[in-house]
């Protein structure tokens, strides 16, 4: 399991593809804290999304490496206040 200490404001999150997920704001429990500026487009803009911490293989110094590509991590995020947007 990863040390969530390690995460801080502002770190890329990076798929393990190397494709751009987001921003980091902030741990939340058990869940990253996207930024705003990350939420996607139409229905999802505008408000925060988080990533599971158990997608994370890595902290390296600027950055957030997922398990998941991009694509899949994106597709796994969830809503501020639902659990899942997948479906």
């Amino acid at each position: 399991m990863v040390n969530t200490s390690q995460i801080r404001e502002h770190m890329e999150v990076i798929g393990a593809d190397g494709v751009h997920v987001g921003t980091v704001d902030r741990v939340d429990g058990d869940r990253i804290k996207l930024t705003k500026k990350d939420s996607g487009q139409g229905a999802h803009q505008g408000h925060h999304h988080f990533i599971p911490v158990g997608l994370v293989a890595e902290v390296e110094a600027d950055a957030v490496r997922l398990s998941a590509n991009a694509d899949v991590a994106v597709t796994l995020e969830e809503e501020e206040n639902h659990k899942g947007t997948a479906g």
